[in-house]
């Protein structure tokens, strides 16, 4: 890991540094860095985001996800970013992103299908919801893997 990212990971890792603080770090961390450069956009975007800046977080990750990120960066950012968008009303456009990412598979299939669980609520959609979360659970249960499984489809196909 680079110095620069361990720098960044320290910043995130520090529970007493409050949010306005976070973003200005983060920021003075992004400088040594190309204007451009996707991984710097992706940092700057969380730091706004977790602050509850929103709106200003999403034109920091749509320039991350242009400018190339590495896979499990690009997942993190696609799902912070339809989640963001969630929480700002764009629910369909968070919904296409998070079935595309939950599809795609990887080692974050299972966090997008929980944020896609999350906007499919937000859309009104609880049935199905419930749906995604059960069918994404069954794997890790210890019994009940079959039964919950299928309970998960059934709600899916009832509707």
């Amino acid at each position: 890991m680079s110095d620069w990212q361990e720098r960044v990971d320290a910043v995130w890792a520090d529970d007493a540094v409050a949010d306005d603080a976070r973003i200005r770090l983060i920021d003075e961390l992004a400088t040594e860095r190309a204007v451009d450069d996707p991984i710097a956009l992706f940092e700057r975007a969380g730091a706004r985001d977790s602050a509850g800046l929103e709106n200003a977080a999403v034109s920091y990750y749509r320039r991350a996800l242009a400018g190339g990120l590495d896979e499990s960066r690009r997942a993190q950012a696609t799902i912070q970013l339809a989640s963001t968008l969630r929480n700002l009303g764009r629910i369909e456009e968070g919904l296409q992103m998070l079935k595309e990412e939950r599809e795609r598979g990887g080692e974050l299939a299972d966090a997008a299908s929980a944020f896609y669980a999350l906007a499919l609520v937000s859309a009104g959609d609880a049935v199905t919801a419930a749906s995604v979360a059960l069918e994404t659970l069954a794997p890790f249960l210890p019994q009940y893997r079959s039964s919950v499984a299928a309970y998960a489809r059934e709600l899916r196909t009832a509707r």
